[in-house]
């Protein structure tokens, strides 16, 4: 009988204790994808097909740090249907549903990887992933709020090209990235009210995220390593 790969053998160990990894590498590999698709209406289903992949990744790792799954299930389920339903049909009204799931779904699951996080006084190597993973399910769930804003209320975001379009979803991603880090930029603008107010917040979040959770996670680390010299 033949052995299995040693590859293969190591893949659910990985997965198994480092969920946070997995879900990390989905979502930076899909802004790698995005750009070689953006722009054609393959490229945009494509996009979307990866999309409800990465949302019961997100409700696996929820799952993982020991929160209420069925509220995950509850907004996930949902929002694939609705996703599926906006990719086979075209219509805008189930992208923007499924853009409001999405966005409760990823605050939800950063939430519960906060709380994973903060839960014991040592730090693992899965925490530390978790701690990158956490910052870009915000940045996924305040780009989606922004999806839903920009529905609601056309003209809310400008940019410097093509100033009066609607902004694209790499575009909007681009923006809350960039307001969560505190980094800004001038390419895409928050103009209306209620875009401003959601900016704000992510602004705020950003602040908050930075020196309560990864300060304290950065400062385990540190106490775990210096017990280990000692």
């Amino acid at each position: 009988m033949p052995r299995p790969s040693l590859a293969g053998s190591r893949w659910p160990a990985l997965a198994s204790r480092h969920p946070s990894a997995l879900l990390l590498a989905a979502q930076l590999l899909s802004l790698l994808v995005y750009p070689a698709i953006d722009g054609t209406r393959d490229g945009r289903l494509a996009f979307g097909a990866l999309a409800l992949v990465v949302v019961p990744l997100a409700v696996w790792v929820v799952r993982r740090s020991h929160s209420a799954n069925w509220i995950a299930w509850l907004l996930a389920i949902p929002a694939i249907a609705m996703s599926a339903l906006a990719i086979a049909l075209q219509q805008p009204g189930f992208a923007t549903a499924s853009a409001v799931l999405e966005s409760l779904l990823y605050f939800y699951a950063a939430g519960s990887l906060i709380h994973y996080m903060l839960e014991d006084h040592e730090v693992s190597a899965d925490e530390l992933f978790a701690a990158a993973a956490t910052f870009t399910l915000l940045a996924w769930a305040f780009a989606y709020a922004y999806i839903v804003c920009q529905a609601l209320f056309p003209g809310s975001f400008t940019g410097m090209v093509e100033p009066d379009r609607p902004r694209r979803w790499i575009e909007l991603l681009h923006l809350s990235f960039s307001t969560l880090s505190g980094v800004g930029n001038g390419d895409v603008q928050a103009i209306g009210a209620p875009a401003r107010a959601l900016s704000m917040l992510e602004q705020f979040a950003g602040v908050g995220y930075i020196a309560a959770v990864v300060g304290r996670v950065i400062a385990l680390t540190v106490v775990r390593h210096q017990r280990r010299t000692r």
